[in-house]
């Protein structure tokens, strides 16, 4: 079987077996002459997609068939698609919004997420719920994440993390690595990251006889992450919010440090972003590498596409994510918890049965090994433990999974805390650069085009005043949201 299947199939065989049981426990009562109890249904909102949306119903199906079927209790997920629709329709629900669906009993959420929820009066408080040594199973900071207020309450229950890592299409590499000299090494750092791309751009560029027509290297999933964890290592907290109320600290030098290396790059077309994900860029050749959630290993491609009837299959190689020089590595600590909403007893109660189910170990490393997932338990978080599990690792997973768990213990980990429209001022942030980066880069590829030269076409986005202006608009639009 492919890599993963035959976690899969076990994972089926287990369900079935599991269903099997409980029908003939069932009956058994039945026949007994005792009504059964009604069940209690529970509604589960994701953003999952692809293994990991396989992996969750799976388990979902276990739980429904074992301790479920036992307690009567009945989940029913359902994917929203992204994390911004998932977003908007549980706000649409909470809010009674004509035409919306009913609101879950869990939805998968970050911490703004949460918050803007719980503004509404409709997240429950989880911490109750939870014995002290049940609680000191958790890795401590994904608890305190789920901790809005800082008050002990815990309103996102961890189910599975992530973090980022480097992605590369190491057969494509290999060639201009040859040729250049460039190693896995230089992609250690941010800036090396950047020289690379510039290398990389001028390599493809001579392969041909067109001027000006070299590749990009890399892009970004998620933009904000870069700015949110570039800022730490150079000592900034952007938005550092405590008890709901954000202080913007956009530091301009380091702002200008991280423009220096997201938005020069791209400007100059070394690096790029044209898909929905940096994924479907290298699946079409328009990258060779990208930073992502360690949950995105799943979704890497194994061919690239380089016409409508033509492709080659590549290998994928796996890098920690690059930090800047001379700075103590900061990682993005992501991965959306679920947020229990209010209900009856009887839903909350079994809302937080089920989640206690999952992320007991062997469920949990279940979970993480179809999806790249990092378990949320000290006992499920080692590479030692996913490996006793019995379940098939493939070299790619596991790779991931030991790149993350070290990220986790050994590097600084980030995550933005919660305050009024978060989220907004996070997409704000991130837009700012983003757009700008996009726009201009478009610009200069038509006057390129026009016959001017690429210095020519650059030279009035590269100046200081151009920052400085970009600089100030940010500002003022990241304002609106501090307390």
């Amino acid at each position: 079987p492919r890599a993963g299947e035959g976690n899969r199939m076990k994972l089926h065989f287990r369900s079935l077996v599991s269903i099997a049981l409980s029908a003939a426990l069932l009956l058994g009562c039945v026949g007994c002459g005792g009504a059964p109890k009604a069940a209690t249904t529970i509604t589960v909102w994701t953003y999952y997609s692809g293994d990991q949306l396989t992996s969750f119903n799976e388990l979902v199906d276990e739980f429904n068939s074992t301790v479920g079927q036992e307690k009567h209790i009945v989940v029913k997920s359902s994917s929203q698609g992204s994390v911004t629709d998932l977003e908007t329709n549980v706000l649409a629900a909470a809010k009674g919004e004509v035409g919306a669906a009913a609101l879950p009993n869990i939805y998968s959420g970050y911490a703004d997420m949460a918050y803007d929820l719980d503004q509404l009066g409709e997240v429950v408080d989880l911490a109750p719920y939870l014995t002290d040594k049940e609680k000191a199973a958790y890795v401590d900071g994904f608890l305190k994440e789920g901790d809005l207020m800082n008050n002990g309450e815990l309103k996102v229950f961890p189910v599975a993390k992530s973090t980022e890592l480097f992605y590369l299409n190491a057969t494509d590499w290999a060639p201009f690595a040859a040729a250049t000299g460039v190693t896995y090494d230089d992609l250690a750092t941010v800036e090396g990251v950047t020289e690379a791309a510039h290398k990389y751009y001028d390599w493809t560029d001579a392969q041909t006889d067109i001027p000006n027509d070299g590749k990009a290297f890399f892009g970004r999933d998620a933009l904000a992450n870069y700015l949110f964890c570039g800022a730490q290592e150079l000592g900034v907290t952007i938005f550092d919010a405590e008890n709901g109320v954000m202080t913007l600290n956009l530091d301009k030098d380091v702002m200008r440090k991280l423009w220096d290396n997201y938005y020069v790059p791209f400007l100059k077309g070394w690096f790029g972003a044209s898909g929905r994900f940096r994924s479907d860029d290298v699946k079409t050749g328009n990258l060779l590498s990208y930073v992502g959630s360690s949950s995105s290993s799943t979704f890497f491609p194994k061919q690239v596409l380089t016409s409508d009837t033509e492709s080659h299959d590549i290998e994928m190689a796996v890098l920690p994510c690059p930090s800047f020089s001379g700075c103590a590595p900061v990682a993005a600590q992501q991965g959306a918890g679920m947020i229990v909403t209010k209900g009856t007893d009887a839903q909350i109660e079994a809302s937080v049965e089920f989640l206690k189910w999952f992320t007991q170990p062997e469920n949990n490393i279940a979970f993480s090994v179809s999806s790249g997932y990092l378990p949320v338990t000290h006992a499920a978080a080692s590479l030692d433990a996913i490996r006793s599990s019995g379940l098939e690792l493939s070299d790619s997973i596991t790779t991931v999974l030991d790149l993350s768990l070290n990220a986790v213990e050994n590097d600084g980990l980030y995550t933005t805390h919660a305050f009024p429209k978060g989220s907004t001022a996070r997409n704000q942030l991130q837009s700012a650069m983003e757009d700008a980066a996009e726009a201009d880069r478009a610009t200069v590829e038509e006057r390129i085009a026009a016959g001017q030269t690429p210095e020519d076409a650059e030279a009035e986005f590269l100046t200081d005043d151009y920052f400085d202006q970009w600089y100030e608009t940010t500002r003022t639009t990241l304002e609106a949201f501090a307390g």
